[in-house]
Parts: C-alpha cells; sequence; structure tokens
C-alpha cells in the first residue's frame, strides 16, 4: 500500500517571487514539494498540515553563483555533503562551486569528479565552475573546451587576478566561443598582495598593511575594457569599491557585456568590525567603508549590480583562530546571508 503523501499549507507569508515582479502576503499549498497552488487566502481540507509563517518570507529556492564546497582536497574546511547542507539550511535549491580546490578544477578528470560527489552527496543541485588557467597560475588555459562540453557553467580562478593582461583577452575569446563567462577576481595583485584589510582610517589605525580599493578599481577597469574589445562577457565577482561601481554602470550604458555580483556581507558590513582584529571578517577584496556600502545598495536598487552571493569560503577552525594577518581570507555565509 503506498504512502499518502502529506499536504502543507503556508499561511499568511511574504509570497516574494522576481520572476512574476510578485510580493503579497499570501498563502502557498503543496504536497510532496511541488506547488500546488499560491492564493492571497486558501483555506485548508482535511489532512492539511497549516503552518504559520506570518512575519516570514516565502520565495522560490534562492540560487547561489558563487560558492566555495572546497571538494576536492580541502575536506577539512567544506565537504559536498556538510556544504550543500548549509545552502539547504539557508533557502539555497541550487550552488555554483568554484575551481580553487586541491587539485584545481582545470581538467576533464577532476571535474567529472566533483560532478559524481555533487551527484552522489549532494543535498541541492550544484553547477561547476572550472578553472581559467592551469593550477590558476594565468599562464596556460585550462582544458576549458572540454570542461565547456562536460557542462562547466563559467570560468574563474576566483582567489587570484590574472595579472597578463593579453592571457586574459584570450580566455574570454576563447571561453565566449563556447558561450561561456569569464568570472573575474578584480584585485590588481601588485597592490593588493601584501595587504590584509581595507586600506583607510581603520588599517591605519591598527597598524595593519591595508589593500586599497584602487587595486579593485584599476583591475576592473582593465578587464571591462577588454570585455569592450573581444565582445566577450565578464563578470566582476563581489564587487566592494564605490568607483568599481560607477566604472561597471558607465560600461553597461555603452552597452559592454559585463555582470557583477555583490557578497552579502559587502551589503552588511565595513572594515569598522575589524577594529578587534577578528579575523572572522578578514576577506578578500577586503570590507571596505560606509561610503562603498552605500554604494554598493545604490547599485542594487537600480539595478547596476546583478546578483548577491555569498562567496562562502569556510576554513576550520584552527585556520582562522589565529593572529588577524596570518589567518587565510573568507568567511561562511550560506545558512546567513537570507538573514543578513
Amino acid at each position: 500500500m503506498g504512502v499518502t503523501a502529506l499536504k502543507r499549507l503556508l499561511k499568511n507569508g511574504t509570497i516574494i517571487n522576481p520572476a512574476a515582479g510578485q510580493k503579497t502576503v499570501g498563502d502557498v499549498l503543496f504536497e510532496d514539494g511541488k506547488i500546488l497552488s499560491v492564493g492571497e487566502t486558501i483555506t485548508a481540507t482535511d489532512g492539511v498540515e497549516v503552518i504559520d509563517v506570518t512575519d516570514c518570507y516565502v520565495t522560490p529556492g534562492l540560487i547561489d553563483m558563487h560558492v566555495h564546497l572546497r571538494e576536492p582536497g580541502q575536506e577539512a574546511k567544506e565537504s559536498m555533503t556538510t556544504g550543500t547542507q548549509a545552502a539547504a539550511a539557508g533557502g539555497f535549491t541550487r550552488v555554483a562551486t568554484m575551481a580553487n580546490t586541491t587539485p584545481v578544477i582545470d581538467d576533464l578528470v577532476t571535474f567529472n569528479g566533483v560532478k559524481e560527489r555533487a551527484r552522489a552527496e549532494g543535498r541541492v543541485k550544484v553547477d561547476i565552475i572550472g578553472a581559467v588557467s592551469k593550477n590558476l597560475e594565468g599562464r596556460v588555459l585550462s582544458d576549458m573546451g572540454d570542461l565547456a562540453l562536460a557542462g562547466a557553467v563559467a570560468f574563474s580562478d576566483d582567489g587570484h587576478y590574472v595579472e597578463s593582461a593579453d592571457f586574459m583577452r584570450r580566455a574570454m575569446e576563447y571561453a565566449d566561443t563556447y558561450g561561456k563567462m569569464i568570472i573575474d577576481h578584480a584585485e590588481d595583485w601588485t597592490m593588493a598582495a601584501q595587504g590584509f584589510m581595507h586600506e583607510g582610517k581603520v588599517s591605519t589605525a591598527l597598524g595593519v598593511v591595508g589593500r586599497p580599493r584602487a587595486a579593485e578599481d584599476i583591475a576592473v577597469a582593465r578587464d571591462i575594457l577588454l570585455a569592450e574589445m573581444t565582445g566577450a562577457h565578464i563578470h566582476i565577482a563581489h564587487v566592494s569599491s564605490a568607483h568599481a561601481v560607477e566604472l561597471i554602470r558607465a560600461a553597461k550604458q555603452r552597452g559592454v557585456r559585463v555582470t557583477c555580483e555583490v557578497t552579502a556581507h559587502h551589503l552588511a558590513l565595513t572594515d569598522a568590525e575589524i577594529k578587534n582584529y577578528d579575523a572572522a571578517f578578514k576577506v578578500a577584496p577586503p570590507l571596505r567603508e560606509e561610503d562603498d556600502r552605500q554604494a554598493l545598495l545604490a547599485a542594487l536598487a537600480d539595478g547596476t549590480i546583478d546578483a548577491i552571493v555569498t562567496d562562502h569560503s569556510p576554513h576550520a577552525d584552527e585556520e582562522k583562530d589565529v593572529p588577524f594577518c596570518c589567518a587565510p581570507n573568507g568567511m561562511s555565509g550560506l545558512e546567513t546571508s537570507l538573514a543578513a
């Protein structure tokens, strides 16, 4: 005898459906994970479990296009199982994981291994972003053609800036032949490599070497120009600088194929959080000043910024529980970003 699926009715929730431009208070009836009806008022029938979600948001499953699930090779930080569990707990039903693993996702063997792990262990849908260059070194192209045909959704050397403009040009052109975009970690490393937080009043007061916002601005400007030259699609990851936002806004107005994202932590926090040398707030690009945060919020409101991401980048406790300048960059975000 089959088991009857349980119907559930969510009552009085704030329903947000971006595809339909909908934001209204109402009810949602679903069964076995499938929505049966949405309405202002739905009457519960016998056998329906009613859940009062007053003051809660009811949305389609969220998508995070920038996470680090750490497999293969960095399972002490996160695994496919724990990372996708965190995604589900935070309301995400689909994520795209970055290539800076050990080994790097720069060839078909590694890509297929991650794909199988996602199929076997993933609690949500997992897309895979392939590396731009072999071992993220910016010298030799990854096996981009094979990766694209196998299902890579984009290419990125995230965590590393592609220093050579000519190499970046060739990568953008090649990716574009497969209809894929390059996701750009835009920080000029010659200016940022020695810094540990945003360069400003707080870093000066703390005596910590900073990473100037100009490092981001210069990188963004260069790669917008390359996108304009090649006609390829460049996506600026985790934009954090007010001036970078202006560069992107102007490029969009010119018709350049540029998109961008912002993290929840750059929208919510500033470098003031680091006054106690708390390594939990050490990220790249760094948390910046209040003027930058306000510019990001404005750019999100006017459509200049295309997506909010978590850049979920967990580390083992012992890696972060060290002096500020010794800690790796990154924070977890899948379970907290919506609330933020």
